[in-house]
C-alpha cells in the first residue's frame, strides 16, 4: 500500500529531439580554378574570417593586368580626344570650321570618356575574381570532412562542396508536441523563458539545459503535431548534429499537488478509480481526476485527500468494500527536486473476508 502525498510536481512535456547545428555553410568556390593551398585539417573548429583554402592566382592576376593595361590606354585616348574637343570649340567659335565637324569631335571624346568607365569596371571586375581566389570562413564553426583535396580543377558553385562547416556552440534541439499542448506551451512561454533539458538518448543522467526559442508557426495536419526548436550553449560540446536525445520541457510547478503511484490508478467503465483502504481495513473504490503524469507519479485532482491509504499491488484480488490484509508497506521515498526518485510501493489483498 502507499500514502497519497501533496508535494510540488512540475509540470512538464517529454518527447525525442533531434541535434541540429546552429549554422550550416557548405563553402563552394565562386570562380574557375586550381586548389593551390588547404589552411586547414578536416575536424578543426575555424574562426570567422580564417583563410580556409587558396586556388591558382596566377590566371586571374594577368586578366586584372590585362584590363588595367586597356584601362590607361582609354584614359590617355580620353584625354587627347578631350583636348581636341575643346580647340574644335574654339574653331567653331570662329567660324573656321562647320558645327558638324565640331560635334563629330565632342561625341568621340564623349566616347572615349565612357570607354574609361567601363574599362574601370572590367578592372574592379578582375579585382573581385581574383580575391575570390582566397576562401575564407563565412561563420566560426567546426569544419567536416574534406571533398576535394590538392591539385583538384574547381568550378564555380559546383558540386560537390569544398567542406561543409557546422556551427556547433551554441547549437539546437528541435523536437515535436501534440497539438493539443499547444495553448499550454504558449501560455507558459508568454510569461517567462522556458527550460528544456536534453539527456543523450535512453539516459537519465549527464544532462544539459537550454530554452525555448522557437515555436513553428503552423501545426502538421498529417501528424497533428508541431515542431518547436531549443538553444543550448554547448560550450563543453555535449551535444552532437545529427544524434537523438531524450527532450523534457518545463512549463511550470504544481505546488500542493496530490499525488499517487501511477500503479495504484485502474481505469473502469465509470473512468479512472483507486482503491482507498479505510481505518476498519476495508477497500472502497473511489472514483479520481487525473490531470497528468509525472515520472511514476500520476496527479489527482479530485477525488482523494492528502493521508489516504491506497492499494498499488493485488487490485484484482481486492473485493468492494472486503476486508484486505496488508503483505507490505513502504514509506514514500524522498522528495527530490520539484519532484521524487521514484515511486512507492505496497501490495494489498482482500475479499472473502480476508
Amino acid at each position: 500500500m502507499s500514502t497519497v502525498e501533496q508535494r510540488n510536481v512540475p509540470v512538464q512535456i517529454t518527447a525525442i529531439g533531434n541535434v541540429e547545428a546552429y549554422q550550416t555553410v557548405q563553402i563552394r568556390s565562386q570562380v574557375n580554378g586550381q586548389i593551390e593551398t588547404i589552411h586547414f585539417k578536416e575536424g578543426q573548429d575555424v574562426r570567422q574570417g580564417q583563410l580556409l583554402y587558396s586556388l591558382d592566382k596566377r590566371p586571374f592576376q594577368a586578366a586584372l593586368e590585362q584590363a588595367q593595361g586597356n584601362l590607361k590606354r582609354d584614359e590617355a585616348q580620353a584625354a587627347n580626344a578631350k583636348l581636341q574637343a575643346a580647340r574644335y570649340n574654339d574653331l567653331e567659335n570662329q567660324g573656321v570650321i562647320s558645327h558638324e565637324q565640331a560635334d563629330l569631335q565632342r561625341t568621340e571624346a564623349s566616347s572615349n570618356s565612357a570607354a574609361v568607365y567601363a574599362d574601370q569596371a572590367s578592372v574592379d571586375a578582375a579585382k573581385v575574381q581574383l580575391q575570390y581566389t582566397d576562401i575564407y570562413a563565412p561563420i566560426g564553426a567546426r569544419a567536416g570532412a574534406l571533398m576535394m583535396n590538392v591539385g583538384n580543377l574547381v568550378k564555380a558553385n559546383d558540386t560537390p562542396f569544398l567542406v561543409q562547416l557546422n556551427q556547433i556552440a551554441p547549437i539546437y534541439v528541435t523536437f515535436t508536441i501534440p497539438e493539443a499542448r499547444l495553448s499550454e506551451v504558449r501560455q507558459f512561454v508568454a510569461a517567462k523563458r522556458l527550460k528544456v533539458i536534453a539527456y543523450p538518448k535512453g539516459q537519465n543522467s549527464n544532462n544539459t539545459e537550454g530554452l525555448l526559442t522557437f515555436i513553428d508557426n503552423g501545426v502538421d495536419p498529417q501528424t497533428a503535431t508541431i515542431k518547436l526548436k531549443a538553444t543550448f550553449q554547448n560550450k563543453d560540446r555535449r551535444l552532437w548534429p545529427g544524434e537523438f536525445v531524450d527532450v523534457v520541457l518545463k512549463l511550470s510547478t504544481v505546488h500542493g499537488a496530490i499525488t499517487v503511484p501511477t500503479k495504484a490508478v485502474q481505469s473502469g467503465q465509470q473512468g479512472d478509480y483507486v482503491y482507498v483502504v479505510s481505518k476498519a481495513g476495508t477497500a472502497t473504490p473511489h472514483q479520481v481526476t487525473t490531470v497528468g503524469i509525472y515520472q511514476n507519479l500520476t496527479i489527482v485532482k479530485s477525488g482523494l485527500n492528502p493521508g489516504d491509504t491506497v492499494i498499488v499491488d493485488g487490485q484484482l484480488r481486492v473485493a468492494p468494500n472486503g476486508k484486505v490484509v496488508v503483505q507490505s508497506s513502504l514509506p514514500p521515498n524522498a522528495v527530490v527536486g520539484n519532484g521524487i526518485n521514484s515511486s512507492d510501493t505496497a501490495t494489498g489483498t482482500g475479499g472473502d473476508g480476508q
